[in-house]
């Protein structure tokens, strides 16, 4: 695992076009790229391999959850795709992380890391309870990282609020994959419970994600480079 944590950038784009316009500005070796819901369901697998075949890191950020041999089978398929990473949804139980792990575990080639959504950024203790999940975000956090750890994932995706507590409970080659990462000054659109690069880096992050500061400015390399900044001076580089 690389000293300092490594930044992916969100492609949270309605099109392909947009997509690739955004990638073409960026250097394979400076970032990863996450793809998720709407970028799949709008531009296909073929576009997560394409950009794969080309030497991107992919992080196929699809959250299955779902029946343990359906969750198993899509594991496998996203493998096939030469993804970096894919993750699913630690609410999906012991039983479904196990089989996630297993199917990964079957690629030939290169295999992918997997890891588990714990709780979302947009949630806090009241929509927990909405939901009900009973206590703190962090504690939520806490009880599903431990389930990934046991399963034999790779890491969890969880809040830079977080992040220290999973690396205490889980250990420090357990990734933490953070997104709700802001740099200061920028707009906080949906999330909750955010927090700046420094900060998360200093919490235990080793992956941290970052959209809109990225995909919405100008000059997005230049985005880039300047996170980057703030990482490696964060990092004591």
């Amino acid at each position: 695992m690389n000293a300092t944590p490594s930044l992916i950038v969100a492609l949270d784009f309605d099109s392909d076009v947009s997509a690739r316009s955004l990638v073409n500005r960026l250097a394979p070796g400076s970032c990863r790229l996450k793809v998720g819901k709407e970028l799949f369901v709008r531009a296909g697998p073929s576009l997560v391999r394409e950009w794969a075949d080309a030497g991107w890191d992919v992080f196929l950020d699809l959250k299955f959850h779902d029946i343990p041999n359906t969750v198993a089978s899509a594991c496998r398929a996203a493998a096939d795709l030469g993804v970096w990473m894919v993750n699913v949804h630690a609410l999906g139980g012991p039983a479904m992380l196990a089989a996630a792990r297993a199917a990964v575990d079957e690629t030939p080639a290169r295999r992918p890391l997997l890891t588990a959504v714990t709780v979302l950024t947009s949630h806090d203790e009241t929509t927990l309870q909405a939901i009900g999940l009973q206590g703190t975000p962090a504690e939520a956090v806490g009880r599903l990282a431990a389930l990934a750890t046991r399963a034999g994932l790779d890491g969890v995706v969880c809040s830079p609020q977080e992040a220290a507590l999973v690396r205490d409970h889980c250990g420090e080659s357990f990734r933490r994959i953070t997104p709700g990462v802001r740099p200061v000054g920028a707009a906080l659109d949906d999330q909750r419970r955010i927090k700046t690069p420094a900060f998360a880096i200093a919490a235990g992050a080793t992956d941290l994600v970052v959209g809109r500061p990225i995909t919405r400015s100008a000059d997005p390399a230049g985005a880039v480079e300047m996170i980057l900044d703030e990482m490696r001076v964060t990092a004591g580089e």
